[in-house]
């Protein structure tokens, strides 16, 4: 028996890959299908399954395509109802993958039709719990993503039977993999590891602890902030199907020049910069949105531009494909292409660029409380309290969209988040939005806290809630 975890950093999302005896099952691959194909060829071994716990709202799933290279059956649990042919699982059905078997436990919670799958080994001892969005390390799924369907204490209701009559009974030495890790918008305060045991939950998750259905409740639905908004539109692609990937990527990729790049945006393309942030604020055209491919780019694409939004984009040399096939992963298909030779060509033409003023974090503290200058963090409300800069406003770079109305474009803004990928994403924004006096703190929290300025813990006094 082969077990591997295919882990992706910039949407947090664990995939996984189950061999035996010349079979094999994949539970919830992402949209590209190159990577599982080279796997199953190097092995030598037919894809019999690909299960999939539910239908996802933060990525597009790889389902589809791959049932159709390879032959394999889709595999949903109770109550999915797609567009296309699946197999739904009954509570308990168990399939044969070679000589183990996966049993499928329908868990309703995160999603109605949301099923873990129970892996046992060749002696038929429970050996994995893939638990999709059910249970992660230290949390678990968020309830409220089927708005106007049922309502989130509903859902928090059936996940606490789902935990209590499903999952608790595991053993403890059963091997806990989850589809998401630290960083998911799935959950709210997933755990730094990407995998645990049964026995480790148990003792140190807080939705695992023994209390009351009315108890669990409450803390499973408080504190939930607004999921992006591309969710809804995600999840809707994965029930009704999508285009191949091959036929996406190939219809993206189109080389602009500098002339035809201008047209789209004065068609009503936006521009996406996916420069690392150091190198987009030396130069970067007007009203471009940096998001950077180094960080969390899909989450931040989704939470940022609307999905319908046509983008043109800017990226380094060699990095075009990539680009676009990050995009296609979260459902944003509507590129018109990318900017020949990048940022360079624009320059070249002799077309004028903007940038981003930094300072370091030692010059902050010279700007703290002076009037007519704010400095803006950008992180979530759990890390702002955590400690905070006297004094700064904090307005949470997801809540930008809706919030920006607060903010006073005659103001000084420092920006800062916890190390400089946010603030430039915020940056771009407030730049693209007319504000004029941006300055972006390099480093962030990590390195401003260990400077001699004023700092507080706790709610912050300039709260613009998120």
């Amino acid at each position: 028996m082969l077990v591997k975890q295919l882990y992706t950093n910039c949407l947090a999302e664990a995939a996984y890959y189950i061999e035996s005896d010349g079979e094999a099952a994949i539970i919830d691959p992402l949209r590209e299908t190159t990577p599982y194909l080279e796997m199953l060829r190097e092995q030598g071994v037919k894809l019999k399954y690909v299960f999939e716990t539910h239908f996802h709202a933060d990525f597009v799933s790889g389902h589809i395509d791959l049932a159709a290279k390879t032959g394999a059956t889709i595999v949903y649990g109770p109550k999915a109802t797609a567009s296309y042919e699946v197999y739904n699982a009954k509570d308990e059905e168990v399939f044969s993958i070679g000589k183990v078997q996966i049993r499928a436990l329908h868990t309703p919670g995160h999603t109605l039709e949301s099923t873990c799958f129970l892996l046992s080994d060749e002696n038929g001892k429970d050996y994995a719990l893939f638990s999709g969005d059910t249970l992660f390390v230290g949390d678990v799924g968020r309830p409220d993503l089927l708005d106007g369907i049922m309502t989130k204490e509903a859902l928090a209701g059936m996940m606490y039977d789902s935990l209590n009559n499903k999952i608790k009974p595991l053993a403890d030495d059963v091997i806990l993999y989850p589809a998401h890790g630290p960083g998911s918008a799935c959950g709210k305060n997933i755990g730094k590891e990407t995998w645990s045991t049964i026995g480790t939950q148990k003792a140190s998750n807080y939705a695992m602890q023994t209390m009351t259905k009315e108890e669990f409740i409450a803390k499973v639905t408080a504190g939930l902030v607004p999921p992006p908004n591309y969710f809804f539109e995600d999840a809707r692609i994965n029930k009704q199907g999508y285009e191949n990937i091959d036929k996406v990527i190939s219809t993206n990729s189109r080389a602009l020049s500098v002339d035809d790049f201008k047209t789209e945006v004065t068609n009503g393309a936006q521009i996406l910069d996916t420069r690392h942030q150091d190198n987009f604020e030396k130069g970067f055209i007007y009203n471009s949105i940096n998001i950077g491919l180094d960080g969390t780019f899909a989450v931040w694409v989704g939470t940022i531009i609307n999905i319908h939004q046509p983008l043109v984009l800017v990226t380094d040399a060699g990095k075009e494909s990539e680009t676009i096939l990050r995009l296609a992963r979260v459902g944003y298909e509507k590129v018109i292409g990318y900017l020949a030779n990048g940022i360079q060509s624009w320059i070249d033409a002799g077309n004028p660029t903007e940038a981003i003023t930094s300072i370091e974090p030692e010059q902050l503290a010279a700007h703290a409380e002076k009037e007519n200058e704010t400095i803006l963090d950008v992180r979530r409300i759990t890390e702002a309290e955590s400690g905070h800069v006297k004094g700064a406003t904090v307005l949470a770079l997801n809540d930008f969209s809706k919030d920006l109305s607060t903010l006073d474009k005659n103001q000084t803004y420092y920006i800062h988040c916890a190390g400089g990928y946010r603030s430039m994403i915020a940056s771009s924004i407030l730049k693209a939005n007319g504000f004029k006096n941006i300055i972006n703190v390099h480093g962030g929290w990590g390195k401003i806290k260990i400077t001699n300025i004023p700092i507080a813990t706790g709610t912050p006094a300039n709260l613009i809630h998120e």
